[in-house]
């Protein structure tokens, strides 16, 4: 076909991974449109089918190379561009249908939306784990539930997509056969497909939400897909974020750093209570408070990163199998190591801030106190460096060095950027200028990713040939990640800012107020710095809507959005330079992962998640 040779390809039996291959992302979100006929539909999927026969597995595509592979498509075909996103998702499908066609059943999960409910008249109703259809048989919900449980699945039946990287990476699940609409698969494609999770989906045939339908027999073929693994087998991160999560979360938490006051265990049944009174022995019950905070809740991005750092510069063999992913304990320590200074300047950064949520609970401080909820983010500071230190006969004096020097610059710059931060919260000058802003955000968020890349590197290696590079990528990655967290302010979460515009009640020197105060006219200028002295949370209703005026008068969203773009492009750029593949492949994933521009979405607590997918 002609469009073949856009696709990526192999040359020489390894992977070509186009330079700049991220550099374009048009959102597809304009083009949503089913093929109105059936016989439209067939088309394009049977084209689909053709043209990814040509294309190489050995990698996941992301997603500006998929929208081209579907624009080619479509040109190819003659047919318009409202139809953009159907066919990438039928070009996805046919690049995962081996993969997931290989999986076990009972290694699958079957995700089905709400909307295919009948609206009118349907017994079910929502628990913690969806729609409870009782198998009822009024709608195809109960058809498509019944035989993909008679075969093993594991079905969810939601309002979306939120869980599903989450019930991954817990590993009880390694592919998922989804029924959604373009909407939703729109918001899936970044964090699944680029992920290398095999998932194949057929689209709903409307984005109403109400009394939709689907092409049943398409459902019914993909839930019954199964052939023998095919003969190339995809790139995956999958593993290696499984990896990062396990190291986090008993038991190999204690296994990595065995607590000195008991053996694990769980914390006293008050202990965790606003009003408990802990009871025994308080070293230990203070060692399980912090081994506790230790292994909750957090994507675990910065574990990931030293660990997937490790295993690109060995040939990412972690990416290939689980079987693969089995690096040192000595190399688990120091990812481990990374997400206890993590956990602990969000501790510290909590009781500055005076933060009421983080990972969807209340914070440590509020839970224990702001004296116990201190020293417990001194203790993780410690124990980081232990867990580092404890290995240096394997890793060697010299590693061992560079690896705690790196982290205690990290630490070092941390504090001053916090420091700087609470210095102009307390000023009565409030004058703050977008350079001031960057600054503060180079040094409070870049070198938690420059530490984590570069203990991977050093890990495997002398990191001599990566020192610029892990400079220069992580601050333009960090800064970019700072300003994208500034504008998700506005929209709260359920995880940390249950409640919008945070930054502004709790006076912090962010980028959108300083683009603000450059821009603003006197009056507005006045106006913005009167609000920002006066806020108070018990005040939001009052205040945020006038800063929000303020805010979209100076265009300053849509500056912040711009900066965003910015910085991810140069980020992507210093990635293109960067050998070997393995490696290069890693940082464009770091960068579509970690700015990720999906708005936040409701998840379930972990106990509803285990139980669910057990």
């Amino acid at each position: 076909m002609a469009i073949a040779a856009e696709a990526p390809h192999a040359e020489n039996g390894t992977t070509s991974v186009p330079k700049q291959s991220l550099g374009t992302r048009t959102n597809s979100a304009a083009f949503k449109v089913v093929p109105e006929t059936r016989q439209m539909r067939d088309r394009v999927r049977a084209e689909a089918a053709r043209f990814a026969a040509t294309l190489d597995r050995s990698r996941p595509f992301a997603r500006s190379e998929l929208q081209k592979m579907g624009e080619d498509l479509l040109r190819q075909m003659d047919l318009g561009e409202q139809y953009l996103g159907f066919s990438m998702v039928c070009i996805a499908n046919e690049f995962w249908r081996e993969q997931v066609q290989a999986v076990p059943f009972q290694r699958r999960l079957l995700l089905l939306p709400h909307c295919l409910k009948h609206a009118e008249g349907c017994p079910a109703d929502y628990d913690e784990f969806g729609l409870d259809c009782r198998k009822c048989g009024a709608c195809s919900v109960a058809d498509f539930k019944t035989k993909a449980e008679d075969l093993g699945y594991k079905v969810l039946v939601s309002e979306g997509t939120p869980i599903v990287l989450k019930i991954i990476v817990s590993g009880h699940v390694d592919a998922i056969v989804g029924v959604a609409c373009l909407n939703v698969l729109e918001k899936a494609i970044d964090k699944i497909l680029l992920a290398g999770i095999p998932c194949v989906a057929t689209p709903l045939l409307s984005s109403n939400c109400r009394n939709t339908s689907v092409d049943d027999d398409w459902v019914a073929e993909m839930i019954d897909l199964k052939t023998p693994p095919p003969a190339t087998k995809t790139k995956s991160f999958v593993h290696l974020m499984r990896l990062a999560h396990q190291v986090c979360e008993e038991p190999e938490l204690s296994r990595l750093a065995p607590r000195t006051r008991r053996g694990a265990g769980i914390l006293p049944a008050n202990v965790g209570r606003q009003d408990a009174c802990p009871t025994g022995d308080p070293l230990a019950v203070h060692e399980d408070i912090a081994y506790e905070w230790l292994g909750e809740g957090g994507k675990r991005s910065r574990p990931f990163i030293t660990l997937a750092a490790y295993d690109a510069l060995k040939g990412a063999p972690g990416t290939l199998s689980a079987d693969g992913c089995t690096p040192s304990d000595a190399v688990r320590r120091v990812a481990l190591a990374i997400e206890a200074f993590h956990k602990a300047s969000l501790v510290h950064d909590d009781i500055e801030d005076d933060d009421s949520f983080r990972y969807g609970r209340e914070t440590l401080h509020r839970r224990h106190g702001v004296g116990t909820a201190i020293n417990v983010g001194d203790y993780l500071i410690g124990l980081g460096y232990r867990l580092v230190a404890r290995d240096r006969k394997e890793l060697g004096g010299d590693c061992t060095a560079d690896i705690l020097n790196r982290l205690s610059e990290a630490h070092l710059k941390l504090s001053e950027g916090q420091g700087a931060e609470l210095i102009w919260r307390d000023a009565a000058d409030k004058a703050l200028t977008p350079l001031d802003a960057l600054k503060i955000y180079a040094l409070t968020t870049a070198p938690a990713f420059e530490a984590a890349l570069y203990a991977g590197l050093r890990l495997a290696g002398p990191a001599d040939p990566y020192e610029k590079m892990v400079a220069e990528f992580s601050k333009n990655l960090g800064v970019a990640f700072q300003v994208l967290n500034d504008l998700k302010d506005w929209d709260g979460d359920s995880d940390n800012k249950l409640l919008a515009g945070q930054d502004v009640l709790s006076a912090r020197p962010t980028l959108l107020l300083a683009l603000a105060l450059e821009a603003s006219a006197p009056a507005d200028k006045e106006e913005l710095l009167a609000l920002l002295t006066n806020a108070k949370p018990q005040a939001a209703d009052e205040v945020l809507p006038r800063v929000r005026r303020l805010f979209d008068r100076a265009r300053v969203f849509d500056k912040a959005e711009k900066l965003v773009e910015k910085y991810r492009a140069r980020a992507e750029a210093i990635a293109d330079e960067v050998e070997p593949v393995e490696l290069r492949e890693l940082l464009y994933y770091l960068v579509d992962n970690v700015l990720d521009r999906q708005p936040p979405e409701p998840e379930p607590m972990a106990p509803q998640l285990l139980q669910l997918t057990t």
